[in-house]
């Protein structure tokens, strides 16, 4: 965790293995929040999923860290078979105790500056077609309607794609 010398101030930062566990914890009361009867059962250990991801060297894990804690995360990487310009958005969570405080806004800006750095060009989502909150935040951030990937009748997610740009964080 990040050193107490720093409290009150919202550092963004990469996630270390060690986090897993509490990442997960933030991960699984976000995701609960959009599901009318709470997270659907899964066999995932999500635990082992976040370390993973942390581990992995082709994917980069964010936390946003505020009084010691960790109340943002966002986890992306090239999607396997696409160009090395392109990023996709995995994972992308706020504590829900932590919503509209800024934390997703600096976050996302973080992970936009990491993707100039990295020679990403575009970044693509998928969003449960339940979470409106979710929808309306990315909407806000410049994401659009992935017209690579329009959404079935029955769809569960819909598909966003961003533009990433030199200097501007807005598509």
């Amino acid at each position: 965790m990040i050193s107490e010398r720093v409290t009150g101030a919202l550092v963004i930062r990469t996630a270390l293995p060690v986090e897993a566990e509490a990442i997960a914890d933030l991960h699984v009361r976000a995701r609960s929040t959009y599901y009318p009867d709470g997270l659907p059962p899964s066999e995932v250990d999500w635990c082992q999923a976040w370390r993973g991801s942390i581990e992995r060297p082709d994917a980069h894990v964010l936390c946003a860290v505020q009084d010691g804690r960790i109340v943002g995360i966002a986890s992306f990487r090239t999607p396997d078979g696409a160009p090395a310009d392109k990023v996709k958005l995995f994972q992308f969570h706020v504590d829900p105790g932590h919503w509209r405080a800024g934390i997703g806004t600096a976050l996302h800006a973080a992970c936009v500056e990491q993707w100039r750095a990295d020679g990403r060009r575009t970044a693509v989502l998928e969003v449960h077609t339940d979470n409106r909150r979710a929808q309306a935040f990315y909407a806000r951030q410049g994401w659009l309607p992935d017209p690579e990937s329009p959404p079935a009748e029955d769809a569960h997610h819909l598909y966003l794609h961003f533009r990433v740009t030199p200097g501007n964080e807005r598509s």
